[in-house]
């Protein structure tokens, strides 16, 4: 771990345009070599868009693994580089939208979903704005202790340990002016999940956008990021969602789900295909993978 640890600050001196190139060699070579999350993305793909060629679905993942290729060897800016470097790459769209609701002294809830260029949009933010987000710890000690380090560089974060649970959470939005960065876009069980639809599929979704804006009185501001072909990120902000939260967790949590599948659509390459997404499924069902 070491050993990747340096070799990842040596790649943070190489320009965006280098990394890209080894990308495109690097996830060439996971694509073949990572079987089992090869595997994974092409029944993912293959659920979320039936009408698209087996050959079109193909490309789109192709194209995915270089994008989680330049992730991993993007670490090393993240964590070592210049932090002026890394807010030059990132430009911000629509920006006004969260700054006014801050402005404003409004509690905000980011809605962030797993797109590529996530950690790049992210270490640019987290040094205009204070943020507040919930982070699994991970089972090797030395990559928790590095990836903490790193989420800790600006001194303008908090992180609630996922096990914390919701109160934790809403305790910390009500005691504080930093959005709360929410990415609930994965499988995390039959707990606390309800099953709705995403891109076709009954998939299980945590509903704490809706339950978190109702009892702290927040604000959904969504922000999307995007990878760009010059290899820097758009951070597109969207107007606060009205209406929200409703009476109705699951037209709620319905509501998230389409919002997130509109801009998968938009750019399909950059969402996070190698997660197990419909993992859980519905009692009786059998597993997609």
């Amino acid at each position: 771990m070491k050993f990747a640890f340096l070799l990842l600050q040596f790649l943070s001196r190489f320009p965006v345009t280098t990394l890209q190139k080894i990308a495109r060699v690097f996830g060439f070579l996971c694509y073949w070599l990572v079987v089992p999350r090869r595997k994974v993305g092409q029944r993912n793909l293959a659920l979320c868009f039936p009408k698209k060629s087996a050959a079109e679905r193909e490309q789109i993942l192709r194209a995915h693994f270089y994008h989680m290729a330049l992730l991993v060897l993007e670490y090393g800016r993240y964590w070592y580089a210049d932090a002026g470097s890394l807010k030059a790459a990132v430009r911000y769209q629509d920006k006004e939208i969260l700054d006014k609701a801050l402005s404003n002294k409004e509690k905000v809830i980011l809605l962030y979903p797993h797109f590529t260029a996530f950690e790049a949009a992210v270490y640019a933010l987290n040094q205009d704005v204070a943020l507040t987000s919930v982070y699994s710890h991970q089972k090797n000690v030395g990559l928790d202790k590095q990836i903490l380090h790193g989420r800790h560089r600006y001194n303008n974060v908090f992180l609630i340990g996922r096990t914390e649970g919701l109160r934790a959470i809403v305790k910390h939005i009500r005691n504080s002016d930093a959005p709360f960065l929410y990415l609930p876009d994965q499988d995390f069980g039959a707990k606390d999940s309800i099953f709705v639809d995403f891109m076709g599929v009954q998939a299980a979704t945590i509903t704490g956008l809706s339950r978190i804006a109702k009892m702290t009185n927040a604000k959904v501001i969504p922000a999307i990021p995007t990878r760009e072909n010059d290899g820097t990120v758009t951070l597109q902000f969207y107007p606060a969602w009205d209406n929200f939260p409703s009476e109705d967790v699951v037209a709620d949590t319905q509501r998230m789900n389409d919002f997130i599948a509109e801009r998968i659509r938009e750019q399909p390459a950059q969402y996070y295909w190698l997660h197990k997404r419909f993992k859980t499924r519905p009692e009786g069902e059998v597993s997609v993978y």
